[in-house]
């Protein structure tokens, strides 16, 4: 995750060079690190490097580098001939570079040959089997051509081998969520919060999935973790104090007719509906009748 800092520094060095500055490289270089995409930006400024034979000469080894970004961000332009173009003085360069082979795979992509992509990332599988970017290739080819259980499939094979992947545990919830799986998706999600237990955005999800699953006890354990959202965000983030309110009043129509004792206590959905009211008094005053109308359309007893 970029800092406030870093994306400070990130846009002052772009300003600059967009400019007429200097500090190109610098620029690309910063854009490599801190893994931010502006494939348009990096286009521009590397084929500037590349193209000016002092400056390009000047990089050194570190040449190769900018002719692999420049590749993968004319390809995210659609601009497909200069991908071309980097991808042969790469493979000139590094004729049996298996990493210039996953570019060749990009390439295919980017023109749609989505068999002939699939064929080329098997054919480096079999010679790398743990290089986790050629699987996760074939999961975005089988997510491309709207494929989901095979990208499920391959994610699920993957995860075998990589069970600390949290981007692949998310993708793969997410996937399921999609295709209305609620069940796996409560799995995947799980496994994230056993893993990252301090990221509210997982516990958020989870919280999502449970609800929608519905039931006594999934909108119980649901509220739960609306609950450390707001822990875990110091009480800002509104979606967990909604989610607070949709459970408790989910919870009193499911359990209407029950014991008092069985029923849950109103006091946090109180809580939640004030912080909320006070979160738009400050920053949306003029929907606040709405928010209001909606609380008391929520109202638990």
């Amino acid at each position: 995750m970029v800092t406030k800092t870093e994306e400070t520094q990130l846009n002052r060095l772009e300003n600059q060079v967009d400019n007429g500055g200097g500090g190109a490289w610098e620029y690309l270089c910063l854009v490599k690190k801190l893994k931010v995409r502006r494939p348009d930006k990096v286009l521009r400024h590397g084929l500037s490097i590349l193209n000016d034979p002092k400056k390009r000469s000047a990089l050194g080894p570190d040449v190769w580098t900018l002719y692999e970004q420049v590749s993968i961000a004319a390809m995210d332009c659609q601009c497909l001939d200069v991908a071309k173009d980097c991808i042969k003085v790469l493979q000139k360069q590094f004729p049996e570079s298996k990493r210039v082979g996953r570019l060749e795979g990009i390439l295919l992509e980017a023109k749609g040959l989505w068999a002939e992509a699939e064929k080329a990332y098997s054919s480096l599988l079999e010679d790398n089997p743990l290089d986790p970017v050629l699987h996760k290739r074939r999961v975005a080819i089988a997510k491309a051509q709207g494929n989901f259980p095979t990208a499920i499939e391959w994610l699920n094979k993957y995860l075998e081998t990589f069970m600390a992947d949290h981007d692949a545990w998310r993708e793969l919830a997410e996937i399921y969520v999609s295709l209305q799986m609620y069940k796996q998706a409560a799995f995947c999600y799980e496994e994230l919060i056993l893993s990252q237990p301090t990221v509210p955005l997982y516990h958020l999800a989870y919280a999502d999935v449970l609800y929608t699953l519905g039931g006594v006890e999934n909108t119980l354990l649901a509220k739960k973790y609306y609950a450390s959202t707001i822990d875990l965000t110091g009480g800002k983030n509104t979606k967990a104090l909604f989610g607070i309110c949709l459970c408790s009043s989910a919870i009193a129509q499911l359990t209407k007719g029950r014991n008092k004792e069985d029923k849950e206590s109103p006091e946090l959905q109180s809580l939640a509906a004030a912080a909320l009211e006070k979160d738009y008094k400050q920053r949306a005053p003029a929907k606040l009748p709405l928010l209001t109308s909606a609380l008391k359309s929520l109202k638990t007893s």
